[in-house]
């Protein structure tokens, strides 16, 4: 006969366990609520005890540079046009720049990514290495790279593209491996089966697989990589950001060339932004919506 008492008394245990459990993580979130905000206090007291003035002091100037950048601009309104036309070269170089960087850097991460793929690489021993070069071309920021460059190559595009197409490398690599790994592999085999080649099996089993994933994330490190590029023209890598580091050099006067090289960048990445979503949509999503019209 069965102990009907048996079924009650678990019951309790596993609630009993339940909220113990429960209660713990509690416990720990509180614990480490308290820490974080705890360093966060100490490191605001430390970064504004180390600025050269203290942040509630100027934070209440926080709007006085915008409102005599767009003040200068708006006195000025009749010269945007013109100086719009005139900084929209710069402009077409900054765009040169990101583009080819964002292209060199995803062709040298799908290599590194087709390298480190997990049951599928060429070199298995080597994955690793592989995988370390990624995160090193990663983890340097890409400004770093373009103060060592224009060290060596002087200033200009040059180094600006190397650099960022490095850190592009890094990153797409990354995303390009993990969407390598969750590919079927039967293609993969079905080649292998035939003789076909690494290669082979690579270009005609995986990358169809994972082309629209590719060509989404390269276009969305696009949009990432305009924006890195007029940051990298401050430091003399050219571009639309040289022009604007330039204008605000120069202080009142030519602020309202700076305002013109602000609606320029805003209305670029508003565009690029847009389109390239557009194509991110279909990429991911054409088939199915034409097999559903």
């Amino acid at each position: 006969m069965a102990d009907l008492t048996a079924a009650p008394t678990q019951t309790v245990e596993i609630r009993e366990s339940y909220l113990a459990m429960t209660q713990r993580k509690r416990v720990y979130g509180a614990i480490l609520l308290v820490f974080f905000v705890a360093m966060m206090v100490a490191g605001f007291q430390t970064a504004d005890a180390r600025n050269a003035g203290g942040f509630w002091d100027g934070i209440t100037r926080i709007f006085d540079y915008p409102t005599e950048v767009l003040s200068e601009a708006w006195e000025k309104a009749s010269e945007l046009p013109g100086h719009i036309a005139h900084f929209f070269p710069a402009l077409i170089e900054t765009l040169n720049i990101a583009a080819a960087s964002t292209l060199f850097g995803a062709m040298l991460g799908t290599v590194l990514s087709l390298l480190s793929i997990r049951g599928l690489a060429r070199w298995p021993r080597l994955i690793p290495i592989f995988r370390r070069v990624m995160d090193i071309c990663r983890a340097v920021p890409e400004i770093v790279i373009a103060l060592v460059l224009i060290f060596l190559l002087g200033g200009g595009p040059v180094p600006a593209m190397i650099a960022i197409a490095i850190h592009t490398a890094g990153a797409l690599g990354k995303l390009f491996s993990e969407v390598n790994e969750n590919a079927s592999l039967k293609p993969v085999e079905g080649l292998a089966s035939v003789g076909a080649t690494w290669i082979q099996r690579m270009y005609l089993g995986v990358i169809p697989q994972v082309g629209p994933n590719y060509v989404s994330y390269a276009l969305l490190r696009f949009e990432i990589n305009i924006r890195a590029s007029a940051i990298l023209g401050f430091v003399g890598a050219g571009g639309v950001g040289y022009e604007l580091k330039n204008a605000m050099s120069w202080g009142k006067g030519r602020y309202d060339e700076a305002a013109a090289i602000f609606i320029l960048l805003f209305v670029t990445i508003v565009v690029v932004d847009q389109l390239s979503g557009i194509l991110r949509d279909r990429l991911t999503h054409g088939t199915r919506s034409g097999a559903q019209a």
